[in-house]
Parts: C-alpha cells; structure tokens; sequence
C-alpha cells in the first residue's frame, strides 16, 4: 500500500530561504531511496508556508527514506525557526 506524507511549515520570515533549502536538502536525499515515488517542496501564495510533499510505495520504503534523511544529516528538527507548530499529515492510498 503506498502512503504519503505531507508537511505544512511555517518558517519566521528571517528563515524562510533557509527553511526552503531544508526542505529541498531533504526532498533530495528522499528521492534517492529505494521506494520513493515522489517529493517535492511548494510555497503558498501568501509565502506564509513551505509545504513538503512525498510518496512512497509502502510503509517500509516511508521508514528506510526517513532513516536515511536523518542519516545524512538532514534537519527535520522543529525549533524556534518556526512562528507556529508545522502540521504533518501521513496518508495511506484509498
């Protein structure tokens, strides 16, 4: 069963571009696994938000991307670099 993840950030002004190239560091490493469909990084129309996207082709393919991102160093950590709590939502395909 394939799932996904998308990811709603929401990085202070004074980190907007640094937060982009996190989530494009991240997006990099991801497609480079093993059962990594997809990822992609979206700004919205307000630049108020640096939304993440990905597909994966299971759960275990999810789990091997993810540990090999942290792996190579890649910053998933939320902190004060953010104004609000980002919002992750995992999705399973219907």
């Amino acid at each position: 069963m394939k799932v996904g993840l998308v990811g709603i950030h929401y990085p202070r002004p004074e980190h907007w571009d640094e937060y982009i190239s996190r989530v494009r560091q991240a997006a990099e490493v991801l497609a480079a696994t093993s059962g990594c469909l997809e990822v992609d990084c979206w700004l919205s129309e307000d630049n108020q938000a640096v939304v993440s996207i990905g597909q994966w082709e299971s759960e275990q393919a999810f789990t091997a991307g993810i540990a090999a991102a942290r792996a190579a160093g890649v910053d998933f950590d939320y902190d004060e670099r953010e104004f609000r709590p980002r919002e992750i939502f995992r999705l399973v395909s219907a």
